[in-house]
């Protein structure tokens, strides 16, 4: 069955940076959009980085110049490089993978982020920057 498995989340000053990672299986790995999403407390998910099957990528404004997100084909593994972390990046972070079906990677951050049923999640990392 199809399992992404996430690591790397931990908990830093503010400034400081931290790389997670998705390890995926079950599935044919080139053919997905992988995606990072957040949850804080008491908040609605949020779409934080996408990466469509051509490599091209999205992310919300929030994380642009400071999150990177990046495949790795031979591990089956998607990174999210966040450098530069504020308190506000606090979070449950939650990687997903979806075909997304004729979708382009501006559009497959927030389709995914509204539609999780449709794709397959991870049991997610926690992230906590403290100020």
């Amino acid at each position: 069955q199809v399992q992404l498995v996430e690591s790397g989340g931990g908990s830093v000053q503010a400034g400081g940076s931290l790389r997670l990672s998705c390890a995926a299986s079950g599935l044919t790995y080139s053919a997905y959009f992988f995606g990072w999403f957040r949850q804080a407390p008491g908040k609605e998910l949020e779409g934080v980085a996408v990466i469509d099957r051509d490599g091209n990528t999205n992310y919300t404004d929030s994380v642009k110049g400071r999150f990177t997100i990046s495949p790795d084909n031979a591990k089956n593994t998607t990174y999210l490089e966040m450098n530069s972390l504020k308190p506000e990046d606090t979070a449950m972070y939650y990687c997903a993978a979806d075909l997304c079906p004729g979708l382009t990677a501006i559009q497959a951050l927030g389709v995914m982020t509204q539609y999780p049923e449709f794709g397959y999640w991870g049991q997610g990392t926690q992230v906590t920057v403290s100020s």
